[in-house]
């Protein structure tokens, strides 16, 4: 028996493995991020494919939002530098619907997740919120809030992907990540 084990372990050694096999798929390349959409009093700025819609709102907070290809995307920013935590905890709450309309757990991908960002302080949490009725035609929605303070002002990025899209499309995870990526103060 252990001739019959060490023959077949070594015809699968004797194998040929195919060269592709080795090599690793190169990146796809970065989405094209043509619009240049800044908040009302150009302070804080992003990037967004060509397309996609943009709704400001006066602050305070000031809102800038911008929606295409089923994600969302809402910067707020406040003159001032507000408390990083209560400021992140206070943006967490920042949802497509009602406190009453929404299941009052969230599933954490990571929580409070520190650093810096632009020489500015940071804080960063991923979660799915879960909603009692669906929203632009889903239930489950996962939530991206990134926090920076720092220079006089308090920013938060929010970012919203139906759960499905999210898990099941690459091209929506790196252009959702591409955009928070292409904030400018």
């Amino acid at each position: 028996m252990k001739d019959l084990a060490a023959t077949a372990l070594m015809c699968l050694w004797l194998l040929p493995v195919p060269v592709d096999a080795a090599k690793k798929k190169d990146p796809p390349p970065p989405p094209s991020l043509p619009l240049e959409l800044w908040n009302d009093s150009r302070t804080v700025g992003l990037r967004t494919p060509a397309g996609w819609t943009l709704r400001l709102e006066p602050g305070p907070p000031e809102v800038l939002e911008t929606r295409g290809e089923g994600l969302i995307v809402r910067v707020l920013r406040r003159e001032g530098e507000i408390g990083l935590d209560s400021l992140h905890a206070e943006c967490m709450l920042v949802r497509l619907a009602g406190a009453m309309d929404t299941f009052p757990q969230v599933d954490y991908e990571y929580d409070f997740v520190g650093g810096e960002i632009g020489g500015r302080r940071a804080l960063d949490s991923v979660f799915v919120v879960h909603y009692d009725d669906p929203v632009e035609g889903y239930r489950d929605w996962r939530q991206r809030n990134l926090t920076v303070v720092g220079e006089g002002e308090s920013v938060c990025a929010i970012a919203y992907a139906p759960l499905p899209v999210w898990k099941k499309s690459k091209p929506a995870r790196i252009l959702l990540t591409s955009i928070l990526e292409s904030i400018r103060f």
